[in-house]
């Protein structure tokens, strides 16, 4: 069966990805382009015996390559990206509500040189506002076919399928060209001059996209520099055509206008008044400067409240799983590295992918149906002019929001943001906001070392003001990260804020439900093997060595006790009755010391073992690095212990402090442990306020968890920008901790 490759062209928001999921279905790939941060998204369809694999281009307003995104679009349209086949049909999806607009795009489209099918989408939103489209016409015209479609309720598809066959076999559109002569006499020398000298056929389309785009990505990508002489054949052909009157790049625009207005007259029938659409009452209240706001507010309240608290279920019901799961393994499995492999590394690292999840997926579920029925580019409208204060676009917001809950789905929240720049500048202060995990160790150092006092009245308290003022400097610090970025490595104009309003739709349930579960996928697939793999590393720098002395030695301390207490229970069982109520009841007592007793013996080897293991003794190394901060070496090595997840420390510190694994937030145990631990060979304590108030700020502003700095990596398709956030995160985390210290210090 022959596999013809089809790539999908159109503009933001006129139904591309919809069409294109229509198309595959559930047979789709998700990626990135070689080297470029661009999502790829590929699949595949059958039909009349042709076997289609269907690309999904960036949506673009235009050819002209400038962004990594319309870079990419071109060199595939082109045939120029290495590990994408060119294109045997192309498919131009319009709005067909939004003619003139679109049709600049069909202008650029018809001079690819490759067969060409037009998707003519919303006919039913063009049908309401009173348009009248001459589908026949058009296509004459435009000498290829032309398809009605409503992809959002799966309207036009088979003829739309039956198209792209017959266009496989159809000859390529002969289309006029849009400029005047003697631009087209330029194009040709220039095109004759190229052709010379790389000893090929160069598109006609490449030549002009190089005589247009002046200082764009083809004048340095093709013509190798200022130096050379096809340079300055370009230089030359500028000039004359600025002295006939058609200046470089005013030309393109003013040509291809002339000819969408010529189409647009003979084709479109417009109605005598604009009618007011169900759309635009709706945005009468949705983008109003007050109540416009309010809703928003309201809205993302109920996202965030979603993301941060109704995921928690789930989670609680997969930590039980999981649990469960750890709890076989360690009963079918003798004891030694290999149960700890499975039980602490396998299915801990399955956990904590798997813990991501419920989150994930909610966000992903809010974002498909906000987008699906049009209200996003609402909120990016909104909140527009409050984040372009901070040098990014409205569509930060979200993604930034998303981050309180988990940084994770809001770094994949960044994805609708079509300007590379503002993605990443989204995406590298993200980590910044207060995850739900620092929450567990806020709550731990605020509870047991800060103060309960109330003020106003009982209404607020200090413990509050501490959690709230640890979010604020978060919030604080990323504004200023994302500043001093866009003015050293990120340097670059932000584009003018242009947003499409769509029209309001009910949300497809099937494209709702299958793009979650396309993302959730992806993230297992990807970033959940990275995950997994940082945790067993971790979990064997936490067991390794793992000598038996060190358990023979803490038992040895523990001999006699455990033999006294098996002489009394001995004791018991012998010279008393056995049936006797004080018997039976001293019996309970000293067998419940006795397990106590082993409890204690068993949390002192887990100590004993992670003090004598690669991660305890990478916390003594840093101990100098860190005790101007306050911390003794268990700090620094339950920090470095949490890079899997940070809130994972508690737990560490439950082991480091021969307390056992099972400690929370709220364990008065832990407490009380931290409360006693003295500074060696003095009485002054170890954890005072300043202490517990460095720890906080360090955990609010350093690299969250290992699974976001591998989204990182999987979003920027790099592994300089997750090193780059590490580094810069702990660098400030280190100087905002020890800053705290030693204020602290002063103040008390």
């Amino acid at each position: 069966m022959v596999t013809r490759t089809v790539a999908l062209l159109g503009n933001p928001n006129t139904g591309k990805s919809t069409i294109f999921s229509a198309l595959v279905g559930v047979s789709q790939r998700i990626g990135n382009y070689p080297g470029v941060t661009v999502e790829k998204k590929v699949g595949e369809a059958t039909r009349a015996g042709q076997r289609f694999t269907i690309i999904d281009l960036p949506g673009t307003y235009s050819l002209a390559p400038r962004s990594p995104d319309e870079v990419v679009a071109v060199d595939v349209l082109l045939g120029r990206q290495p590990d994408v086949p060119p294109p045997d049909v192309v498919v131009c999806i319009l709005d067909a509500s939004n003619l003139e607009r679109n049709l600049y795009l069909v202008s650029q489209a018809l001079e690819l040189g490759r067969p060409l099918v037009v998707a003519l989408n919303k006919i039913d939103v063009a049908r309401e506002r009173g348009l009248v489209i001459d589908v026949a016409r058009l296509s004459e015209r435009l000498g290829v076919p032309v398809v009605e479609t409503q992809a959002h309720r799966r309207l036009g598809l088979d003829e739309l399928r039956r198209a792209l066959v017959q266009a496989t076999s159809a000859p390529v559109p002969s289309s006029s060209s849009p400029f005047p002569p003697e631009f087209r006499d330029e194009v040709g020398q220039l095109k004759a001059a190229w052709d010379q000298r790389s000893g090929g056929n160069v598109p006609r389309y490449l030549v002009e996209r190089l005589l247009l785009d002046t200082g764009g990505y083809l004048e340095d990508s093709c013509s190798g520099g200022n130096d050379t002489s096809l340079a300055r054949d370009v230089r030359a052909a500028r000039k004359r055509l600025a002295a006939a009157g058609w200046a470089v790049p005013a030309v393109e625009t003013t040509s291809r206008y002339k000819w969408v207005d010529a189409i647009v007259d003979d084709v479109l029938q417009k109605p005598a008044a604009e009618p007011v659409t169900v759309s635009d009452r709706i945005d009468g209240l949705l983008t109003h400067s007050v109540a416009g706001l309010l809703i928003f507010a309201a809205l993302m309240l109920v996202v965030f409240q979603s993301i941060f608290s109704w995921a928690a279920p789930l989670q609680d019901l997969l930590e039980q799983v999981v649990g469960a799961v750890g709890a076989a393994v360690t009963a079918v499995v003798p004891a030694g590295v290999l149960q700890s492999l499975l039980a602490d590394g396998v299915v801990a690292g399955v956990g904590a992918v798997l813990a991501f999840l419920p989150q994930i997926a909610m966000l992903f579920l809010f974002v498909a149906i906000l987008e699906d029925c049009g209200y996003m580019a609402r909120a990016a409208y909104l909140m527009d002019g409050l984040m372009a204060r901070v040098g990014l676009s409205g569509k930060s917001f979200i993604p930034l929001l998303s981050s309180f809950a988990c940084a994770v789905p809001g770094i994949l929240a960044s994805r609708v943001i079509e300007n590379r720049r503002d993605r990443l500048v989204t995406i590298l202060v993200a980590p910044l906001m207060s995850c739900s995990a620092r929450l567990p160790v806020y709550t731990l150092m605020i509870s047991a070392f800060i103060p309960n006092r109330r003020y106003a009245g009982g209404w607020i308290g200090l413990q509050g003001i501490t959690i709230v003022a640890l979010y604020a400097i978060g919030i604080v610090v990323a504004v200023v990260v994302a500043k001093v970025l866009q003015k050293t490595i990120l340097k670059g104009e932000s584009p003018p804020f242009i947003m499409e309003l769509p029209e309001y739709r009910f949300p497809s349930p099937r494209l709702v439900v299958g793009r979650v579960v396309e993302q959730c996928w992806e993230f297992i697939r990807s970033a959940g093997t990275l995950i997994l793999a940082v945790t067993v590393i971790v979990w064997a720098a936490a067991y390794f060595p793992h000598s038996p002395q060190v358990e023979a030695d803490v038992r040895a301390e523990y001999a006699a006790q455990l033999a006294a207490l098996d002489q009394d229970i001995q004791r018991v069982r012998t010279e008393s009755d056995p049936l006797s109520q004080a018997a039976m009841q001293s019996l309970a007592e000293l067998e419940q010391r006795r397990s106590s007793l082993e409890d204690d013996i068993d949390n002192r080897v887990a100590g004993a073992h992670m003090a004598q293991s690669v991660l305890g003794r990478l916390g003594q190394l840093v101990a100098p690095v860190v005790r101007p901060l306050g911390w003794d070496w268990k700090i620094g090595c339950a920090v470095i212990a949490s890079f899997p997840a940070r809130e994972v420390v508690i737990g560490a510190m439950g082991v480091i402090y021969n307390l056992g694994e099972g400690q929370d937030e709220h364990s008065p145990s832990l407490k009380a442990e931290l409360a006693k631990q003295t500074w060696p060979h003095t009485e002054q304590p170890v954890y005072t306020i300043p202490v517990a108030l460095s720890i906080v700020v360090f955990f609010a502003l350093c690299a969250q968890c290992a699974a976001t700095l591998v989204t990182i990596r999987r979003e920027t398709g790099s592994c300089w920008w997750p090193v780059f956030t590490f580094s810069y995160m702990t660098c400030l985390a280190y100087l905002g901790a020890l800053t705290t210290h030693q204020i602290g210090r002063l103040l008390m």
